[in-house]
């Protein structure tokens, strides 16, 4: 996804901070929320528009709930880097105030952050997102404490039944019997242009309604593997997180999680995670307090239209393994880098529907065909997946050994071998006993290093830069730059006009690139 869009990719959590905490607007008690077990009242009337969402709001806002927490936080005292514009003769006061009071030290101060949720349990069984509950750069710390509130002002401590970060749930409860709930819909039924409904405490102002129309399914906005948004344009704002997104039916279709906004203000794109994806995750958590997945063992790419056009395929359909698992089901199955995969048990790997969404939401233990496109033809293996261990483990299988530090700079000044520059605007040079210990280059690793770049290039736009490993070009490795230019060669005499490339950067997994080559002058 774009960096601009990644920037302005905002959870809707309110987080406050400071000495005095934000306080919380309530609303007035409302009657009891029918049970979701109730026949739900659908008021769509003949000629497609609702005549009011006012039934639908009274019925169900009981049922949505503020949650608020607490952390300790340190707030370093404020400075003003050299060359930095000054202020009014007022800031220098209060700067010199603050440093005798603190002595200059990293204060701490309480933070609080509010969001939203919903009850789906009358014995207090409260659905939030993971970041609403959750602290720390990673959201992998549990906060202090957790407050929730119902619509009547009652107040009850939460503890954290489980909480799942790969999908940012959580499932909280509360000692409480009789609440009015709410059930998950079916979202795979919705369609674009169909009205919905938020219900949350945006800026921490208490029950919000707020409707709109399902502006887009199965959105992916980079936030992790899982992505499969529902995207509407009914007003969500900060506070909205964890809270739900309703059909007219009453039924949660959504859990509002996160909005694009340059201004960090609604801007007609909200984002929530659909209830086909939800609910499973959420049985899980209020049963057992974990989230089980299946796990083939493989690094995948979607195929862009730069990769796509290396591989002389369509792009969006099928995603392309950059590396396996040795022992990993994958492995077992003789899948191989460079495969391309179409389908997984019956199932294609598209756009909307990932790899990585088809294998967790396919039973562990099941032994599944998946269909693939190697060196140009079909074929189908099986595959058994097994249990996804914890993300600690699959990042150690997907790694290599730490290596936090830059080139030495006379290595990336040393003579290369300039085999490719014509072709691809790059110069490479083989890996030799010095280079990988100055580089600290894994020994299994095996391939040509970038010792020079052309700005021009398309290597250079597609993010390539000097240091980088290629392990293979098209789909042969490559262990010198002759045998790099050797295949640079073959794929220009069988017609390709962008060269496919794997590549490796420091500790991380390697990835495709697709590079075009530059005209035979």
């Amino acid at each position: 996804m774009p960096n601009k869009l990644m920037r302005n990719l905002i959870p809707v959590t309110l987080l406050a901070t400071g000495l005095t905490a934000i306080a919380v607007a309530q609303v007035p008690a409302q009657q009891p929320a029918q049970n979701a077990q109730a026949p739900a009242t659908q008021i769509m009337p003949p000629g497609g528009a609702p005549r009011s969402f006012a039934e639908l709001a009274a019925r169900l806002a009981p049922a949505v709930v503020n949650v608020s927490t607490t952390q300790k936080v340190e707030i370093g005292r404020t400075r003003r880097m050299p060359g930095q514009p000054g202020g009014n003769p007022l800031e220098e006061f209060f700067r010199r105030f603050q440093e005798q009071q603190d002595g200059g030290e990293p204060v701490t101060r309480e933070a609080t952050s509010l969001g939203s949720g919903f009850v789906i349990a009358p014995d207090g069984y409260i659905v939030t997102n993971n970041h609403v509950i959750s602290a720390g750069e990673g959201r992998d710390k549990p906060v202090e404490s957790i407050t929730v509130t119902l619509s009547d002002r009652r107040e009850y401590k939460a503890r954290v039944v489980g909480r799942d970060p790969l999908t940012d749930l959580a499932v909280l409860k509360i000692e409480a019997a009789g609440l009015p709930y709410v059930q998950f819909g079916n979202s795979q039924t919705v369609r674009v242009g169909e009205w919905a409904m938020a219900i949350g405490n945006p800026f921490g102002l208490g029950g919000t309604v707020t409707a709109g129309i399902i502006s887009a399914l199965h959105r992916d906005i980079g936030s992790g593997q899982y992505d499969r948004y529902i995207q509407t344009d009914a007003s969500i704002n900060q506070g909205n997180s964890g809270g739900p997104l309703f059909d007219l039916n009453g039924n949660v279709i959504g859990i509002n999680t996160a909005i694009f906004s340059p201004t960090g203000g609604n801007v007609g794109l909200g984002f929530a995670i659909p209830a086909e994806l939800a609910k499973p995750v959420v049985d899980q958590l209020k049963a057992t307090g974990t989230v089980k997945r299946g796990y083939l063992g493989v690094a995948i790419q979607r195929l862009t239209a730069d990769i796509a056009d290396g591989l002389g395929l369509p792009k969006d359909k099928g995603e392309i393994v950059a590396n396996v698992e040795a022992n990993g089901p994958a492995g077992r199955a003789g899948i191989r880098q460079g495969d391309v995969i179409l389908k997984v048990a019956g199932r294609e790997v598209d756009f909307d529907n990932s790899l990585s969404y088809i294998v967790a939401t396919t039973p562990i233990n099941a032994t599944v065909p998946i269909e693939l496109l190697r060196d140009g033809k079909r074929m189908t293996v099986n595959a058994t997946l097994v249990q996804r261990p914890s993300e600690a483990v699959v990042a150690q299988r997907a790694g290599l050994p730490a290596n936090d530090d830059e080139p030495a700079e006379d290595t990336t000044k040393a003579p290369g071998i300039d085999a490719a520059r014509a072709s691809l605007g790059i110069t490479l040079q083989p890996i030799t006993p010095v280079l990988r210990q100055q580089l600290r280059i894994d020994e299994k690793i095996q391939g040509v290093v970038i010792a020079g770049i052309s700005p021009a290039s398309d290597a250079a736009s597609k993010g390539l830069q000097r240091g980088d490993i290629i392990l293979k070009i098209g789909q042969t490795p490559v262990k010198s730059p002759a045998e790099a230019a050797a295949a640079v060669d073959a794929e220009r005499k069988a017609g390709k006009d962008t060269v496919l490339m794997l590549v490796q950067r420091g500790t991380t997994p390697p990835v495709y690139r697709g590079v075009k080559l530059m005209p035979v002058k």
